[in-house]
């Protein structure tokens, strides 16, 4: 039988600290603590007591237990720029980060679908008009980080409560084609009586173009023709957003 020196002690030849890896207890990985730390400070002081990678980290833990989770959420911030611009990107585009797979895009993805989820609740039912702050919270996190612009109709009914909300077209980085035609059929469909029109600008400056105020106009007099209210155009953006009808362009 081979006698087994004790899990720790020095090598009598060489002064080496012998360890018997078959008796020893694994230590924990350096970063669990830091997770614990982590998790304790978003309990007792607050998610604003963390910054947007530690956020992320946060997120990360779960989906990616066997690494660290600090440099990859640092990553991600480096090449997006935010933390809302990271759970709204691209799929593919997450992916590109080392550390980034399957179940790490699915996790950050969800957030972005449960944030999209709750802001609608507050606006769903509701006046529009009388919860606007609300309204523009909603239409920021479902378009202002997408990467090509995109065209939403929030239709009203009497009361100006939202009976739908559609994405009618999507264009390229700097133009979406609307159709005043298009517009005003839809809206007659769903027999609303009033619209609002939002759509986003990747460029982050939420200004209206000359293009966006044409636009604008030949929907409204379609929408006055057949006895509709065009109540809005906002535009959305990593920069902001602008409600045409505050600017005096409505």
């Amino acid at each position: 039988m081979v006698k087994r020196k004790p899990p720790t002690e020095l090598d009598d030849a060489t002064g080496a600290l012998f360890v018997d890896t078959a008796t020893a207890t694994p230590s924990k990985p350096h970063y669990h603590g830091h997770r614990d730390r982590l998790r304790h400070r978003f309990l007792e002081a607050g998610p604003d007591s963390l910054q947007d990678y530690e956020l992320l980290e946060l997120l990360l833990f779960s989906a990616i237990p066997q690494r660290d989770t600090k440099p990859i959420a640092k990553a991600l911030i480096a090449k997006f720029g935010s933390f809302g611009e990271v759970i709204s990107a691209e799929p593919e585009k997450l992916a590109e980060v080392d550390g980034i797979k399957t179940v790490a895009i699915t996790t950050l993805k969800a957030v972005q679908a449960a944030a999209q989820r709750l802001l609608r609740t507050q606006v769903k039912d509701q006046p529009v008009i009388t919860s606007w702050a609300a309204l523009i919270d909603y239409c920021t996190a479902q378009m202002a980080y997408d990467p090509t612009e995109q065209f939403r109709l929030l239709f009203l009914d009497r009361k100006n409560r939202l009976i739908a909300d559609e994405a009618q077209q999507k264009g390229t980085v700097d133009h979406t084609p609307v159709y005043p035609r298009e517009v005003v059929k839809r809206a007659l469909e769903l027999n609303a009586s009033a619209i609002i029109m939002v759509h986003n600008h990747p460029s982050g400056d939420p200004t209206p173009s000359r293009a966006d105020v044409d636009m604008t106009r030949k929907v409204k007099d379609a929408a006055v023709a057949v006895g509709l209210t065009l109540h809005d155009h906002v535009i959305v953006s990593r920069g902001g957003a602008k409600s045409f009808k505050n600017e005096g362009l409505l």
